[in-house]
């Protein structure tokens, strides 16, 4: 959302589903302050520009031969996410949806329930050759289910067992997440997952 303004600078319409223009306008301006608080040179001249074009389900755009799907397969690492899904390519720039090589951040707002459900339902049944993923780079939908389904899988398994032995909000930060501590920015997300995921299914 940050890059916004670079495009908007350019003269290039911006599309984004109507949840995320709707998080882009009431979240928007706070996001980049918080950006500036730790990130200040790469924040200079950056500004919210909101977007001009939205969508609900989905938005097929030609390009001569190319045709570009714009996807909407149900809310994941937020609410509004968004995939372009190239047929002919067999390629799928898949945005939040999927991660690879750095560890998820679990928001707020994130329903890892959700997110489980529409991988299978939508983004895996694309069956895509390429995968460009929102961090990391360029994969595989091996690679990726393995570091984002998987990992949001694992970690629902785990936080329950922790539910199912009485264990509290304090403990279940500290649930085993060692499979996947090789990966980048671990040390800063895992413990937050693990209160997000439990603060989450306590009340399923």
């Amino acid at each position: 959302m940050l890059g916004n303004s670079y495009w908007a600078e350019q003269g290039v319409p911006i599309l984004a589903h109507v949840d995320a223009a709707h998080q882009i306008e009431e979240r928007g301006n706070r996001i980049l302050e918080g950006m500036r608080g730790y990130n200040r040179d790469k924040a200079e001249g950056t500004f919210v520009a909101l977007p001009k074009e939205t969508f609900e389900d989905c938005r097929d755009i030609e390009m001569g031969d190319l045709t570009v799907e714009i996807l909407h397969l149900g809310p994941a690492h937020g609410p509004g996410d968004t995939q372009v899904w190239l047929p002919a390519q067999s390629l799928v720039i898949a945005g939040d949806m999927a991660f690879h090589q750095r560890m998820l951040p679990i928001f707020e707002d994130t329903s890892v329930y959700d997110w489980i459900k529409n991988w299978e339902n939508g983004f895996e049944a694309l069956n895509a050759t390429y995968v460009i993923p929102g961090h990391g780079t360029p994969t595989n939908m091996a690679q990726v289910r393995r570091y984002t389904r998987d990992y949001l899988v694992y970690m629902r398994e785990k936080v329950g067992e922790h539910l199912e032995n009485g264990g509290d909000l304090a403990e279940a930060y500290y649930v085993d997440q060692s499979p996947y501590g090789h990966l980048d920015t671990f040390e800063e997300l895992a413990t937050r997952n693990a209160g997000r995921v439990y603060e989450r299914m306590e009340f399923e």
